[in-house]
């Protein structure tokens, strides 16, 4: 889906927002997520974080509104496939016990499907965030992160080299991003890093390919909070 669209906020505002698919910019519920980018006519980089998050929104909304966008499920492919399947589930158990912080793992997960605009991957895990105490706060700022003041140096270097293995066709993960992920992360934790990376970008290939349903997850009974 492409295209670029004018909408008017409010009789009162008369600068229209250009809509222009490009990436999505924050996780949504009951909508189905898409390319695009929100930008507004002389507001280059609007400062009011709710105002951006509410534009982000209407426009999801608006845009699967006039596109027409289905998200039917096209086949079973655990089914078809399940060796793989399977395979991918033990790469992802691997990854799980090998020392990566778990809160991390899933900071990079919904920015990987954030940057692809993956609906299912994003629904899946912004709940499973949720439910192991990640704020509603730092879940919105996520695609925002450079600008937002509340993650670590170490989980802003992830993020970075997050973006830079997702976006690999934009620098192909350049000199500079990697040296600034080396200062936050020795050779054994940025591999196990990139896998990580490369695992969720290959899960929202899949799921963006098959389409399953999206919202029905819901995260296992046995997860704790761990944070307040």
């Amino acid at each position: 889906m492409s295209g670029r669209k004018e909408l008017r906020l409010s009789e009162q505002d008369t600068t229209p927002v250009i809509l222009q698919t490009s990436h999505v910019s924050f996780p949504l519920q009951n909508a189905n997520t898409a390319h695009f980018e929100v930008r507004v006519r002389k507001r280059e980089a609007p400062k009011d974080f709710l105002f951006a998050q509410a534009v982000t929104k209407l426009s999801v909304a608006y845009l699967c509104c006039m596109e027409g966008i289905s998200m039917e499920q096209r086949l079973d492919y655990p089914k078809a496939f399940p060796e793989a399947y399977q395979g991918m589930l033990h790469l992802e158990a691997i990854i799980r016990r090998s020392g990566l912080d778990p809160a991390l793992y899933e900071l990079v997960k919904i920015r990987a499907s954030q940057l692809n605009g993956c609906a299912f991957c994003l629904d899946m895990h912004t709940k499973d965030a949720r439910a192991h105490g990640e704020t509603e706060q730092r879940i919105y700022a996520l695609s925002a992160w450079r600008e937002a003041p509340f993650f670590t140096e170490r989980e802003r270097a992830a993020l970075g080299w997050t973006e830079a293995v997702t976006n690999i066709q934009q620098g192909h993960a350049s000199e500079e991003v990697y040296a600034q992920t080396r200062l936050q992360f020795s050779e054994e934790e940025i591999v196990k890093l990139t896998y990580a990376i490369t695992q969720i970008n290959s899960w929202n290939r899949i799921a963006i390919a098959f389409r399953p349903e999206v919202g029905g997850y819901q995260p296992a009974k046995t997860a704790t909070a761990v944070k307040a």
